[in-house]
């Protein structure tokens, strides 16, 4: 049935052809029977040719409403003047009210329901009833004009109705256009962010090559082992500030620049637990473990572990409610670090997570994606299934290439 019914919808014209063939022939059948039973002695001709022509406007009526519409306008004129008098096929003359109002132009609406409130009355005046009193005349007349002003009203209803719909499909994928741009524009401001974090990591490893470098230098001579000291630490974090600098170079920069000329180290892995007690002071109870054998790591996987962190933490003081509870792990593996953050509080929805952020500057999961990927990492989030929200994050020690 459903298959017939989208075939259906797909041709129209052969349904509304349908329906034309089967109205006249009943016409036909009709007007032989009353001719035969009544005696009438009509112009027969004129007769089927008239149904012709109204059957045709019904097999047409979807495509040129507004034609269809003129050529009932003529037939009906032409119905009254050649004396052929209703039949069956009159019923075109509905329909083809009902398809103006619902899809035709204005003018031919307000037109098929002018001609629509005269045509009874007209076809009454033409061939009245014999036995019929003046009041029983008018009460003809106002009965057979009922149906077409319902068809004209049912017409411009389905028109609003369609009119209507059409409306909220169009805000409705404006606000998703919308929404995509808002999303491109926070993942823009996002990388605009973790780029001059990134270059205040790579300025602040540069000002340590700096320092060491002096004071290699300046003990050469009397501490050569300081001074081989100072060389391998220069070494190391030179190493690292390359790695830093190749992800900075593919974050898009906003051209903003910082007010103060002065760099400094961006949070690490180590001021996790001072963001635990501050949460914990604020009066959210945070349960926070480390697993493994912590170790330095690079200054842009220690920078992403403590801002998802954060942005979790912020996230569950915010949505999760006031007896909510979380729970923070740090895993150190042998090629990377892995984070779990969860909750068990009555959860925010999962687009407050996608347009919220870190004190309004971030944009929730939008940037935690961005961060985790510009280390090379893995991010899975959503809502536990026991309630609550959970952030699990894998970053490598070594970003994919």
């Amino acid at each position: 049935m459903q298959r017939l019914y989208d075939f259906l919808r797909r041709h129209p014209t052969w349904v509304d052809g349908f329906w034309a063939v089967f109205l006249f022939g009943i016409t036909v059948v009709s007007g032989v029977v009353q001719q035969e039973v009544e005696g009438r002695a009509g112009n027969p001709v004129a007769a089927v040719l008239v149904a012709l022509l109204l059957s045709l406007v019904i097999a047409l009526r979807r495509r040129v409403p507004e034609r269809m519409l003129l050529l009932a306008i003529g037939i009906g004129v032409a119905q009254l003047a050649l004396d052929v008098e209703t039949m069956a096929a009159d019923f075109a003359l509905l329909v083809i009210t009902y398809t103006v109002a619902a899809t035709g132009a204005r003018w031919a609406s307000r037109l098929a329901l002018g001609v629509g409130l005269c045509a009874a009355p007209l076809a009454q005046l033409r061939w009245p009833e014999n036995e019929s009193s003046a009041l029983g005349t008018v009460a003809i007349m106002i009965f057979t004009t009922v149906p077409f002003a319902l068809a004209w009203v049912l017409g411009d209803s389905i028109r609003t109705r369609r009119a209507y719909f059409a409306e909220l499909e169009e805000r409705a994928s404006r606000l998703e256009k919308e929404r995509e741009a808002q999303a491109k524009v926070a993942v823009a401001a996002e990388r605009a962010r973790i780029a001059r974090e990134l270059h205040d990591v790579v300025a602040h490893n540069v000002s340590v090559m700096v320092v060491q470098a002096d004071g290699a230098a300046y003990v050469l001579d009397a501490a050569p082992d300081q001074a081989k000291q100072a060389l391998e630490t220069i070494s190391s974090t030179g190493r690292q500030a390359l790695a830093e600098m190749r992800r900075l170079l593919g974050v898009l920069r906003t051209g903003e620049h910082q007010e103060s000329g002065e760099y400094v180290p961006q949070p690490d892995v180590e001021q996790i637990d001072d963001l635990v007690q501050q949460c914990r002071t604020s009066g959210l109870p945070v349960d926070f473990k480390v697993e493994g054998t912590p170790r330095p790591l690079p200054s842009g996987v220690e920078l992403t572990a403590y801002r998802i962190v954060q942005e979790a933490l912020t996230n569950t003081r915010k949505h999760g409610g006031p007896n909510a509870g979380a729970s923070v792990r740090l895993v150190y593996f042998d090629d990377g670090l892995g984070l779990l953050v969860e909750d068990d509080g009555k959860g925010a929805p999962h687009e407050l997570y996608e347009d919220g952020g870190v004190d309004g500057r971030g944009h929730g999961l939008i940037g935690m994606r961005e961060r985790v990927g510009m280390v090379g990492g893995t991010l899975d989030a959503g809502p536990r299934p026991g309630g609550g929200f959970r952030i699990s994050a894998l970053l490598p020690l070594k970003p994919a290439h």
